[in-house]
């Protein structure tokens, strides 16, 4: 089952709750950040799973091409999603 977020939704993959999984729709990043990401397998239209968090909650861990990969809790607001994939 996959829900999907109003058009103008403000949902990032910050928002998304461990075991979850996102659907990537833009990034509100610099041009060079946004490449390096894409560069590790986060793609518009792919799919990234929300893994384990840090102790503290930063960094979260995402799951992306059979991949881990730490973002910081601010990296991850600035990936927004289109839709969240119930665990």
């Amino acid at each position: 089952m996959q829900m999907q977020l109003s058009g103008n939704s403000t949902h990032t993959l910050a928002d998304v709750a461990i075991g979850e999984q996102a659907v990537i729709r833009q990034f509100d990043l610099p041009e060079d950040f946004s490449r390096r990401l894409m560069e590790l397998g986060f793609l518009p239209g792919g799919t990234v799973r929300a893994g384990r968090t840090a102790p503290g909650g930063d960094p979260r861990v995402f799951e992306v091409d059979g991949s881990e990969i730490a973002l910081r809790r601010e990296t991850a607001r600035q990936i927004r999603i289109e839709s969240i994939i119930p665990a």
